[in-house]
């Protein structure tokens, strides 16, 4: 459990699946899970299932030889349906007497519509997605007045980075702002994940992707482009997983924290293992036309040259994941929190699944929000949010000073440590 107050959370202790604040109020809820038979569906089903035992589950995808499997996996509260996500009469028909739809049938890349969203409005169901692209991020806010005058409540970006790594950086800065020991000048996200963390095709689809994009930060308030996978910092993510080099990456959360925590300077690195997948990546941004790396049908045809060695690096890489933000504050004050698990699926799955209570739960109103806007999610209901996604951490810590997180700090006298 969390410490008494937010504002001093030292270290927490995530609680089984059973404790009673953890158990959402939403028996006779209705979700639909688009992308269900995928890696990043099927885990956020899952997660959802124990989460909330009574909910009712739709696992839609386009296999029902797959969604048969994963509705046997479930049990009697799920169903399939065979949706087409590019069909708007397969969404309208899917959305029918559904509560929540949650959106995970990537990759958001070069994805021009937001089919799901309209349909969701349209049917005046609440919407969730786990998208971690930019561009369509932004172009999902652009359907705020329709959300609005629909009563519709939507959140995009609500996975595991970005999403759960949004609400932690909005929590250090309103710890930081309500401690007023400084005004917020820097916030970084740091994320490293073994191999492709065992999450598929899609994820290995989206790295590609992201390599395309030329890098959008902050500094000093100053919108900056940078090459992607530059930058080289080796960040230390503390226990069970060490230190990590970490590459710049586009990624959406490093232009909502800035415009919604009014953070002047703001960047998102990445990094993965072994480190010849960082070195590959590397040299895909400096040898290969930004052209081909934007082309949706090229970058599948080299996912599946690529995937047979990326299961069998994967087998010995292992699937852990960790994400580390820090915070800088005016007059030299820093804190980070820090997440990391054991196996990337696993947490995305519950990651997502505690989004999704959450808005179930009516933390959420109506229009199109980041994770970190507090109409998005609740300030109240931030804690909870985060212990069911931290089911099964081995490291989850908040507003701790970096040498009490990272793994082999040097005390060098009069109780300072570097």
């Amino acid at each position: 459990m969390a410490c008494a107050s937010m504002r001093h959370w030292c270290s927490i202790r995530v609680p089984t699946v059973a404790s009673a604040s953890l158990q959402p109020e939403t028996a006779n809820s209705r979700v639909l899970v688009l992308g269900g038979t995928g890696r990043v569906g099927g885990s956020t089903a899952i997660a959802l299932s124990k989460l909330s035992p009574d909910l009712r589950i739709v696992i839609a995808g386009r296999n029902r030889e797959k969604g048969a499997s994963m509705v046997a996996t479930l049990g009697n509260n799920a169903e399939f349906a065979e949706v087409d996500i590019n069909d708007a009469k397969s969404l309208d028909s899917a959305l029918t007497d559904v509560d929540l739809v949650v959106h995970a049938a990537g990759p958001f890349q070069q994805t021009e519509n937001c089919t799901v969203l309209e349909a969701a409005i349209r049917a005046k169901t609440a919407y969730l997605d786990v998208c971690d692209d930019t561009s369509y991020a932004l172009r999902a806010k652009s359907f705020m007045n329709e959300a609005l005058a629909a009563k519709v409540p939507a959140i995009t970006t609500g996975g595991i980075y970005p999403g759960v790594s949004n609400l932690m950086a909005a929590e250090l800065v309103r710890v930081a702002k309500s401690e007023s020991k400084g005004e917020p000048e820097r916030l970084r996200f740091y994320y490293y994940t073994a191999g492709t963390g065992g999450a598929g095709p899609t994820i290995l689809a989206t790295s590609f992707l992201l390599l395309g994009e030329e890098v959008t930060a902050y500094n000093k308030g100053e919108k900056i482009k940078l090459r992607p996978y530059s930058g080289m910092l080796n960040i230390d993510f503390g226990k069970g997983i060490g230190k990590k080099d970490v590459y710049l990456l586009n990624l959406p959360e490093v232009t909502s924290a800035h415009e919604v925590l009014g953070v002047p300077t703001v960047s998102a690195r990445f990094g993965t293992a072994p480190f010849i997948w960082n070195w590959a990546m590397d040299a895909m941004t400096r040898f290969l036309p930004s052209e081909v790396l934007r082309d949706r049908s090229k970058v599948q045809e080299m996912v599946r040259l690529f995937d047979p060695v990326v299961r069998v690096i994967d087998g010995y890489a292992g699937e852990r994941v960790s994400l580390r933000v820090d915070l800088e504050c005016s007059g030299g004050r820093q804190t980070i929190g820090v997440f990391s698990h054991r196996s990337l699926s696993i947490s995305v799955g519950y990651s997502v699944a505690a989004f999704a209570l959450a808005v179930l739960e009516g933390n959420t109103q109506p229009g199109v929000w980041f994770p970190e806007q507090p109409e998005g999610i609740a300030v109240e209901a931030r804690e909870l949010l985060l212990e069911r996604a931290a089911q099964g951490t081995i490291n989850f810590v908040m507003h701790k000073a970096p040498w009490m997180v990272e793994t082999n700090p040097k005390l060098v006298g009069l109780g300072i440590y570097v």
